[in-house]
C-alpha cells in the first residue's frame, strides 16, 4: 500500500532555526523522505544538511542528479541550483533553470514537480519567510492530491510566506512549528490517495525548471496571457497567469514571478536606477566645477557663470535623485489583510 511517503518543504528567512527544530523533532523511523528548499545566496557555502544532521536522528545530504529518494532522509537543495523529484516520483533532479521568485532554489519549482510525479504520495509544508514562494506550488499540490501544512503566521519569524499560503490555498492544517513534527509523523502513515492527471500547464512550468522546454516556445501551448509588464531580468513580456485565488507571472525565457517577487524585483531595478543616476549627476557636478575654476582662470566670466549655474543644478538633481532612493529603501508597507476563505 503507497503512503504519504514524500514531504515538501519550503522556508526562507528565519528558515534555518525552523527546519533545525522541526528536524530535531521527526522520528527515527519517519516512513518518508523530507525534502527541504531553503533560500540562500547562490554564491553562499550551504552548511544546513551538517545543521540538520546534527539536529535530528534523520541524516541530510545535498541533493544530486539521479539520486535515489530514500525513507528516513532529509534532502536539501543545493545553492543556485532547483531540486525537483523526477517524473517516476522516485528520484531527484537538481537543474539550473530559470529563477523563479527572485531565487534558485524556488519552493514552487519543488512543489510543482513533485504534483506531477507524486502528488496523491505527497505532503507540502511552508514555514517561515519573506515574500511568498511557494503559493503557487501549493495550489499545484492540492490540485494533485496532496495534504498541505502552513506554519501559523503568527508563529512564525517571518509570516509572509505562511500567510500567502493561505491566502492562496485552503491547507488542511495551520499549527505551530512545535506540533508540525508530531502531526507529519502521522500523516506519512496515511495511505496514498488517487493519482490524478496533472494539467498540460503544469508539465510545462515542471519541464522549464527541470531546463526540458522554453516558457513561450513555438511549439509550447502559451502559458497565460500577455500582460503590459516586463521581466526585470530579461526585459521580455511577461505572461499573467490566473491560477485560483492567486496571480503571477512568468516570461518568455521562464523567469517566474509572483506579485510581491515582482514588486521586489521592480524596486531593486529603481535603487539601481537611481544610484546611477545619483553618480552621474555628482560627476557632472565635479565637471562642471573644473570648468567654471577654468573659465574664470581665463578671465571668461559669463562662461564662468554658465558653468557655476549647470554645477548648481547637477547638484539639486543628485541631492533630489538620492532623496527619492532613500525613499524607495524604506520597507513596502504591508498589504491590508482579508478574512482567508474556507
Amino acid at each position: 500500500m503507497e503512503t504519504r511517503d514524500l514531504v515538501l518543504v519550503g522556508a526562507s528567512a528565519g528558515g534555518v532555526p525552523a527546519l533545525t527544530l522541526l528536524c530535531a523533532e521527526l522520528p527515527t523511523d519517519l516512513p518518508a523522505a523530507v525534502l527541504v528548499v531553503q533560500h540562500i545566496a547562490p554564491s553562499a557555502r550551504s552548511l544546513l544538511p551538517a545543521i540538520l544532521s546534527r539536529a535530528g536522528t534523520l541524516p541530510a545530504v545535498h541533493a544530486t542528479e539521479g539520486m535515489r529518494i530514500r525513507h528516513g532522509q532529509v534532502y536539501v537543495a543545493p545553492p543556485d541550483l532547483h531540486m525537483l523529484v523526477a517524473p517516476d516520483g522516485r528520484h531527484l533532479l537538481v537543474r539550473h533553470g530559470p529563477i523563479e521568485n527572485r531565487t534558485r532554489p524556488a519552493v514552487d519549482a519543488l512543489f510543482r514537480s513533485a504534483a506531477i510525479a507524486a502528488g496523491h504520495r505527497s505532503i507540502g509544508v511552508v514555514l517561515t519567510g519573506m515574500l511568498d514562494d511557494g503559493t503557487a506550488g501549493m495550489v499545484a499540490l492540492k490540485g494533485a492530491g496532496s495534504i498541505n501544512v502552513v506554519q501559523a503566521p503568527e508563529d512564525a519569524q517571518w509570516p509572509d510566506m505562511p500567510r500567502s499560503a493561505l491566502e492562496g490555498d485552503t491547507p488542511d492544517h495551520c499549527v505551530p512549528l512545535a506540533e508540525i513534527a508530531p502531526l507529519l509523523a502521522r500523516l506519512t502513515r496515511l495511505p496514498a490517495g488517487e493519482p490524478r492527471e496533472p494539467s498540460v500547464r503544469l508539465r510545462l512550468e515542471a519541464s522549464i525548471a527541470a531546463k526540458e522546454s522554453f516558457a513561450m516556445s513555438e511549439e509550447a501551448t502559451p502559458i497565460g496571457q500577455p500582460s503590459a509588464l516586463s521581466c526585470p531580468q530579461c526585459g521580455g513580456v511577461l505572461n499573467e497567469i490566473e491560477e485560483g485565488r492567486i496571480t503571477r507571472f512568468r516570461c518568455q525565457i521562464g523567469h517566474a514571478y509572483s506579485p510581491l517577487a515582482l514588486a521586489a524585483s521592480q524596486e531593486e531595478g529603481l535603487e539601481h536606477a537611481l544610484s546611477i543616476a545619483v553618480r552621474t549627476h555628482r560627476e557632472r557636478h565635479v565637471l562642471f566645477r573644473r570648468m567654471e575654476r577654468s573659465a574664470r582662470a581665463r578671465g571668461l566670466t559669463s562662461t564662468a557663470e554658465r558653468w557655476a549655474r549647470l554645477a548648481e543644478e547637477a547638484e539639486a538633481s543628485a541631492k533630489l535623485i538620492a532623496e527619492a532612493a532613500i525613499a524607495l529603501r524604506q520597507p513596502m508597507a504591508p498589504l491590508p489583510e482579508d478574512p482567508v476563505a474556507s
